[in-house]
């Protein structure tokens, strides 16, 4: 109900489109070192994809650093936030007293900030995402008057498969499976069968 009400018109070539996906592809299952992969994914990048260690810290080595630059087509691919200079020290615990705001100390591979400090004080790029709510860790910031304007690139965490990358990279007539590889490297697409069986059995 909520999808014909989102789609309109549209929802009956969409539905169907969504479902011959699903059977065509049912029974697979991507896996790495013949395990499930954790098939994490986002909404759009910044023309690339992170290590997931740079982000949450474990490291699979299928979750590399790719490039995606199918997403510079999103829509809100660059996106500006204004916050009070007085909301954002206290939402941080630091004072700003130049125009630059900090210094951008390391980048990740997927070229989001890594370390940035600020009059001293060092943060991650994910806690300064988080704890300002902002779209991503790709970001630039400066001190207008009493206002810090925040400039993102993508939005989410950054780790797996860009949804819009993947759309993208479908619209120029990559199969499913060529997506699925560019995005978790040296996975495989196996039938999920003996999975589900290991599974049952426990």
């Amino acid at each position: 109900d909520e999808l014909q009400a989102l789609w309109k018109n549209d929802y009956g070539w969409k539905m169907k489109k969504i479902t011959r996906a699903v059977e065509e592809t049912k029974g697979q299952i991507l896996t790495y070192n013949n395990e499930p992969i954790t098939a994490s994914f986002f909404s759009t990048s910044n023309c690339y994809t992170e290590n997931s260690e740079e982000y949450w810290g474990g490291e699979y080595p299928y979750l590399r650093s790719v490039g995606s630059p199918w997403d510079k087509q999103a829509p809100n691919y660059q996106t500006s936030v204004s916050i009070p200079l007085a909301t954002f020290e206290q939402l941080l615990g630091v004072q700003v007293t130049d125009e630059q705001v900090g210094k951008i100390v390391k980048r990740t591979k997927g070229n989001r900030i890594a370390e940035v400090s600020i009059n001293g004080k060092t943060f991650t790029g994910r806690q300064i995402r988080e704890t300002l709510q902002l779209r991503s860790s790709d970001f630039t910031w400066k001190k207008v008057g009493d206002q810090i304007e925040i400039t993102t690139k993508g939005y989410g965490h950054g780790v797996g498969m860009s949804q819009f990358g993947a759309n993208g990279m479908a619209q120029q007539g990559n199969t499913y499976d060529q997506i699925a590889k560019h995005y978790y490297q040296g996975i495989e697409i196996v039938t999920a069968e003996p999975f589900v069986a290991k599974i049952t059995k426990k």
